[in-house]
């Protein structure tokens, strides 16, 4: 019984978000999105579904994603922005998560918890960010460029105009204001590399 009301509340909560899926339709940056619908339900343990049913039932149940989703409908050609517009009225995105939409963003990008996290940053493909994270500019210089890969975890801070390296796990309330090469580990304030290309070190940046 108790599965049979967990399924009608879930049809019932994608038929009330189904008019997402017209700003889908007209966005030129379909399969970017498909990529993020695709790369959630693999880290999430989704069962498989159609696209299209798992847009929606992510737009449901992981308000990250639903941030996430209007960012790209943002960028994806003057109408599907229209239809963003209309729609956030109706279907309000997280309020503690702020991702910017002038952002350049990689497909595959995963936000865990993003429970008062800020991205104004240029992100390669398949990022992961955790809560608390703030990723952007230190002065006027200019914000980050993230590479492909990258991990961001809780609490940490990634500031002005540097660059991180594909494949760089970023550790908790670490403070990075320095570039970081490709496949390091950084941890601490100010950050240090511990680790590069699987080899325990400890360098500064």
């Amino acid at each position: 019984m108790k599965s049979f009301f967990r399924k009608l509340f879930f049809y019932a909560g994608i038929l009330w978000l189904s008019p997402l899926i017209i700003a889908f339709q007209v966005a030129n940056n379909r399969e970017l999105i498909l990529g993020d619908v695709r790369r959630w339900v693999e880290l999430l343990g989704r069962e498989k579904r159609a696209d299209w049913l798992q847009l929606l039932a992510l737009c449901l149940e992981a308000k990250e994603f639903r941030n996430l989703y209007y960012c790209r409908l943002f960028q994806g050609g003057s109408f599907s922005r229209f239809l963003m517009y209309i729609l956030r009225f109706f279907y309000r995105e997280s309020s503690y998560l702020f991702l910017d939409s002038s952002c350049s963003i990689g497909k595959g990008l995963f936000i865990q918890h993003g429970f008062s996290t800020i991205v104004m940053a240029d992100l390669g493909d398949n990022c992961w960010i955790n809560q608390q994270v703030t990723i952007g500019y230190k002065d006027k210089s200019g914000r980050p460029k993230i590479g492909n890969n990258v991990r961001i975890t809780a609490g940490a801070k990634v500031l002005g105009n540097i660059t991180i390296g594909d494949n760089v796990t970023v550790g908790a309330n670490a403070v990075v204001v320095k570039d970081v090469p490709p496949n390091c580990v950084v941890v601490g304030i100010p950050a240090r590399i511990i680790k590069r290309d699987g080899v325990k070190v400890d360098e500064k940046l």
